[in-house]
């Protein structure tokens, strides 16, 4: 028989089932998901785009690293999320953009919205979106201003001042009336076709352009369960939907192929709303903040001055989570529906 009275009780914190899984590891596998698409930047925009990211995974780095010394903190700078929040930030923004400009963006994501609300894990909107939108109203005029791949490549090093800019094609989706958007929208067609933008050979920013590729390493990361499903599909399918059902211009197919691969909708879907810190904790309400996110989107898009929508819904959404989960937590068992609505109610 087993002697009960001599057996040890050994207590230890929780969680008492540990995986492999790692932060360092869920981030890698996010990298590994956007090489294909910086990959393609190099190609289709020139080895700026590899400079540029460089820059900005290395300015990330560093202000991480300076902010916890500062502050007498453990570093954290191996885990990789700054290097993901620095690649994020690269791809959002034009390939000719200045060093130094890129580098307050990273100062801005790292220090302001991601460590002074306790790091990793802790900041309540996306911190390379942030970084984005504090550059995009600050140097509105380089932001807005895109190569044309076409017709050269940005130079690594000196001056791109004489660089040839074209028009992205959320840009010919825009006008101030029917007619206007109509013709634009033909000119867009004769420019670019659906292959073009779905391969990425169009301008825009550096790494948001291939939608094919984008598409690779987002189904790479829900193979590698880094994501769910449910907020892409969501994010994508509400734009599909919407602009099928609401075209502004051309066929419903036509300007809906065009929403969904003309601007950073696919890097937003797969790498920027599904953010672990920043998106909801259930199935049902990752459904729901992407169904949010592709409303914001064809919002801005439709009744904007701005031709991009993507980055601005995420944020908003982004408020909204802690609201979401409070409302599509699961029932715990044993406990009836009068006593959850209770519980919720204190």
């Amino acid at each position: 028989m087993t002697d009960y009275k001599n057996l040890k009780l050994i207590a230890t914190s929780s969680p008492h089932i540990r995986g492999s899984e790692r932060t360092q590891t869920i981030m890698l596998d996010v990298i590994i998901a956007m090489l294909p698409a910086l990959i393609f930047a190099c190609f289709n925009f020139g080895l700026r785009a590899l400079c540029l990211t460089a820059v900005s995974v290395a300015g990330c780095m560093f202000f991480e690293w300076l902010y916890q010394k500062v502050m007498k903190k453990p570093s954290s700078v191996m885990d990789l999320s700054s290097v993901v929040t620095g690649m994020l930030l690269s791809f959002v923004c034009p390939v000719q953009m200045p060093y130094w400009m890129i580098l307050i963006g990273d100062a801005f994501a790292i220090i302001i919205v991601k460590q002074l609300f306790g790091g990793i894990g802790k900041n309540f909107v996306n911190p390379a979106l942030a970084g984005r939108a504090v550059l995009l109203a600050s140097y509105a005029g380089t932001m807005t201003s895109w190569v044309d791949p076409a017709v050269n490549k940005a130079a690594a090093f000196g001056s791109n001042v004489d660089i040839v800019t074209a028009a992205t094609p959320l840009a010919y989706m825009k006008g101030p009336d029917a007619a206007a958007i109509a013709a634009s929208f033909d000119q867009l067609k004769s420019t670019y076709s659906v292959s073009n933008m779905f391969l990425g050979q169009i301008g825009g920013s550096m790494g948001e352009v291939s939608a094919l590729l984008l598409i690779v390493g987002g189904v790479y990361l829900i193979w590698r369960k880094v994501i769910n499903w449910q907020t892409p599909v969501a994010y994508i399918g509400t734009v599909a939907v919407l602009t099928f059902l609401f075209p502004r211009a051309g066929t419903g197919v036509e300007w809906m192929l065009y929403s969904l691969f003309g601007g950073g909708l696919m890097l937003g879907a797969f790498f920027m709303a599904t953010d672990y810190a920043t998106s909801p904790v259930t199935k049902k309400g990752q459904l729901i903040f992407g169904v949010g996110c592709g409303v914001f989107t064809v919002l801005i898009r439709y009744f904007g001055s701005y031709n991009e929508g993507v980055c601005y819904s995420i944020m908003v959404m982004n408020l909204f989570v802690a609201l979401i989960d409070k409302y599509t937590k699961p029932v715990r068992f044993g406990t009836v529906k009068s006593d959850k609505k209770e519980a919720s109610g204190k």
